[in-house]
């Protein structure tokens, strides 16, 4: 097959055509460079940290959560364990994207795991990041050879009202200085102090002023979805040793859901954390600690 190729300097409507060429292929502020592509969805390149030599284990953080959420946990650990704890995607300092469901929230840990872990991991994951790492065992079984779920269900959950993004999506941040002003400006809308200085912990300041690191957006389009269980997991089973701990004071995990973690998890054990709430691991650190060591040392 011939080319032809004419000769001479571009033509109007060739630089035009250059210029938005560039335009549309160039790397927007969040993206590109940290996104890896598999077929019709992206998976984003997650930040992360690493502490301690050993098997690998992987942490993953609820919502609004972040990695340095459990630095401490992870230096406690890392006596033992090369502890990996991850931003999940609209979180702290990983990449946001538009898209936030489990498929691609777990889909960025498996990419996670088959780059910096030589072996399969074991995985640990609260809340919103429990269920990313259920869907993970369940659908790359391979990357996962113990499972720790803290203190969620395979199943729809109440979770965390919606009501606190849309205040969090209300604060007016361009006329505010400090994270305390944002945590007075929350105040009026969530009245518990703990949960505003926990959500507090979402905003950075940069040269421009004061931003979420969580992609609020994005959260609220998929709350539904973080809360709820996907049907496509109906039939899926992950046969290893895995762990279910939860809360005492917690109502997110109850006897309704012995039948259901059976039915994906035959070999699940179930555990209650006294003198917790659905904050295990901040609320009974040593009970937590001790439960984690005790499961995996022995499986």
């Amino acid at each position: 097959q011939m080319l032809l190729r004419r000769v001479g300097p571009p033509l109007a409507w060739e630089k035009f055509l250059l210029v938005f060429y560039v335009l549309v292929t160039s790397p927007n502020k969040q993206s590109n460079s940290n996104q890896h592509h598999f077929g019709n969805s992206v998976s984003v390149k997650l930040s992360h940290n690493v502490i301690g030599e050993g098997q690998p284990l992987v942490i993953l953080h609820g919502l609004f959560g972040s990695k340095r959420n459990w630095s401490s946990i992870a230096r406690l650990l890392s006596d033992r364990f090369r502890v990996l704890t991850v931003d999940l995607r609209n979180h702290g300092e990983s990449p946001w994207n538009d898209v936030h469901d489990y498929p691609s929230m777990a889909e960025d840990v498996a990419t996670l795991i088959e780059q910096k872990c030589s072996k399969p991991a074991l995985v640990l994951g609260h809340s919103m990041g429990g269920k990313v790492a259920m869907y993970l065992s369940l659908v790359w079984s391979h990357l996962v050879n113990q499972l720790i779920v803290v203190d969620i269900p395979p199943a729809r959950s109440s979770g965390t009202p919606i009501d606190y993004v849309h205040a969090m999506q209300k604060v007016p941040l361009a006329t505010l200085s400090h994270r305390r002003d944002v945590e007075l400006a929350l105040a009026d809308m969530i009245p518990d102090p703990k949960v505003r200085g926990f959500l507090v912990t979402n905003i950075t300041s940069q040269p421009e002023g004061l931003t979420w690191t969580a992609n609020l957006d994005a959260i609220e389009k998929y709350f539904d979805q973080i809360l709820d269980w996907p049907d496509s997991l109906k039939g899926r089973q992950f046969f290893r040793p895995t762990l279910f701990l939860e809360g005492e004071y917690s109502t997110f995990v109850g006897p309704e859901h012995v039948e259901v973690i059976q039915h994906f998890f035959p070999a699940a054990h179930q555990q209650i954390i006294e003198n917790a709430g659905h904050w295990v691991h901040v609320e009974n650190t040593a009970a937590f600690l001790h439960a984690v060591r005790a499961f995996l040392e022995s499986s």
